[in-house]
C-alpha cells in the first residue's frame, strides 16, 4: 500500500495532512475516508488546492474549494484532508486519466464508454474552459463537461496548466489550448477569444512544425517537444526570464520534461538535466547533480529523485517546500536539501511518485506492502 507524503504551503489545508500550518518536513496525508489502496498517478496543484490522482483512476483533492476547482463540494469540513473530486450528482461517470490545475481551476479528463481519455470536465472560474462568454471571471460550482472536444477520433494523451492556461496533447500530435492567452502562450490569438485574450474553448494552437509529443506550461509560456529522437522543441508566449530566447532548439534524447513559472527542465535518459528561465531564488540545477531519474518543477522550486536513492530539492522554499534549511528569503539556491533517501528508509522501501505545485513538494513511498 501506499504513503503520500506532503510539505510546503498549507494555509488553506491543501497539502491534505489535517491541518492548515505550513510544515518543512515530509507529513502524511490523510483521508476522509479510506485511503486509497493502489499507487498515485499524479499529482496536480493550484494556487490552494490540490487534487490526487490514483492508478485505478480515482481523484482526491484536499484545500480551498471557494472557487469551484475541487468539484461539488457538499460540505467544506475537513478540507485539510482528501476526499473524492465529485463531478456529477445524477451520472455514473468513467475514470480519470488526467488533472491538471490552474491557480483556481481544475481539468479533468475521463475514460469513455470505449476507455478512450474524450471527456473533459472543468471546475472552476468561468474564463477557464466553461462556454460562457461572459468576460467577468465568475465561479463554476458545477463541473461543466466541453462539448465537442476532442476531435471525433482523437484521445487526450497529456494535460498541462499554467496560471490561467491549458493545453491538451492529442494522440495525433495537435494540441488544443484554452484560458488565458494574452501572452502567447496560446499562440496567435483570433476571434475565437475576448477582448482580454481568454479562449473560452479548446482552439488548436497553430503554426507548431511538429507532431508535440509533451507540453508543459509556465506561468505565462507553454513549451513544446516532439518524440524522443526528434526532441524539437517550441516555446509560446511571454519571453521574460529568456524562456523563447534561450530555448535550446532540440533536445533528442530527453526522457522527461517539466515547467515551473519560469523554468523549463528537460531531463534526458543519461540522468542529466537542461535547464533554462528564472534563476533568482536558485531555481536552476546547482552545480555537481548526480544522475537523476526523474523530476518534477513547482511554482519556484524543483524536485529530483536520484538515481542512487535520494529525493532532492532546490529553489524558493520560503514555505518549507524545500525542506527545513534554507537561506534569505527561502532560497535553497546554488545547492540542493535531501527530503528523503531511500537508505534511511525500511529495508524494500521505494519512492514511487513526486510532486511539486505552489510551493508544495510531495512524496510517495511504498514499503513491502505496508502502509507508511
Amino acid at each position: 500500500m501506499n504513503g503520500l507524503f506532503a510539505l510546503g504551503s498549507n494555509g488553506s489545508g491543501q497539502l491534505g495532512i489535517g491541518h492548515k500550518e505550513d510544515v518543512s518536513v515530509p507529513k502524511q496525508v490523510e483521508f476522509v475516508d479510506d485511503a486509497p489502496e493502489d499507487g498515485i498517478l499524479q499529482i496536480a496543484a493550484g494556487g490552494n488546492h490540490t487534487i490526487i490522482l490514483t492508478e485505478s483512476g480515482k481523484a482526491y483533492w484536499a484545500g480551498d474549494p471557494s472557487s469551484g476547482a475541487c468539484g461539488i463540494v457538499e460540505s467544506a469540513e475537513e478540507a485539510s484532508k482528501f476526499r473524492g473530486v465529485s463531478l456529477s450528482t445524477s451520472e455514473r461517470l468513467g475514470l480519470v486519466s488526467h488533472v491538471a490545475c490552474t491557480w483556481d481551476s481544475s481539468v479533468l479528463v475521463l475514460k469513455d464508454e470505449k476507455n478512450r481519455s474524450t471527456q473533459v470536465y472543468t471546475c472552476g472560474v468561468a474564463d477557464l474552459g466553461a462556454l460562457s462568454v461572459n468576460s467577468e471571471p465568475s465561479i463554476v460550482r458545477t463541473p461543466n463537461l466541453l462539448s465537442d472536444f476532442p476531435p471525433s477520433g482523437t484521445d487526450i494523451q497529456s494535460l498541462a496548466a499554467g496560471f490561467r492556461h491549458v493545453v491538451a496533447v492529442l494522440d495525433n500530435g495537435d494540441v488544443y489550448g484554452w484560458g488565458n492567452g494574452r501572452k502567447g502562450q496560446l499562440g496567435e490569438l483570433d476571434i475565437t477569444a475576448d477582448s482580454k485574450g481568454v479562449i473560452h474553448h479548446p482552439r488548436k494552437i497553430s503554426g507548431i512544425p511538429f507532431k508535440v509529443a509533451k507540453a508543459v506550461c509556465c506561468q505565462y509560456a507553454t513549451c513544446f517537444i516532439s518524440e524522443p529522437g526528434d526532441g524539437r522543441v517550441l516555446v509560446l508566449g511571454a519571453d521574460k526570464w529568456g524562456l523563447k530566447s534561450t530555448a535550446p532548439i532540440e533536445i533528442p534524447n530527453w526522457n522527461m520534461i517539466s515547467a515551473s513559472w519560469g523554468g523549463i527542465y528537460v531531463l534526458q535518459r543519461d540522468g542529466r538535466l537542461i535547464t533554462w528561465g528564472r534563476n533568482d531564488h536558485g531555481q536552476l540545477p546547482p552545480p555537481g547533480l548526480p544522475e537523476l531519474e526523474s523530476i518534477a518543477a513547482g511554482s519556484e522550486h524543483v524536485l529530483a529523485f536520484t538515481r542512487d536513492g535520494d529525493l532532492l530539492s532546490w529553489g524558493w522554499g520560503e514555505h518549507g517546500n524545500c525542506g527545513p534549511q534554507t537561506e534569505k528569503y527561502g532560497d535553497v539556491k546554488g545547492r540542493w536539501n535531501v527530503l528523503a533517501a531511500l537508505k534511511h528508509l525500511p529495508e524494500g522501501s521505494n519512492i514511487t511518485a513526486i510532486g511539486a505545485g505552489c510551493a508544495t513538494s510531495w512524496i510517495n513511498i511504498t514499503t513491502d506492502g505496508l502502509f507508511l
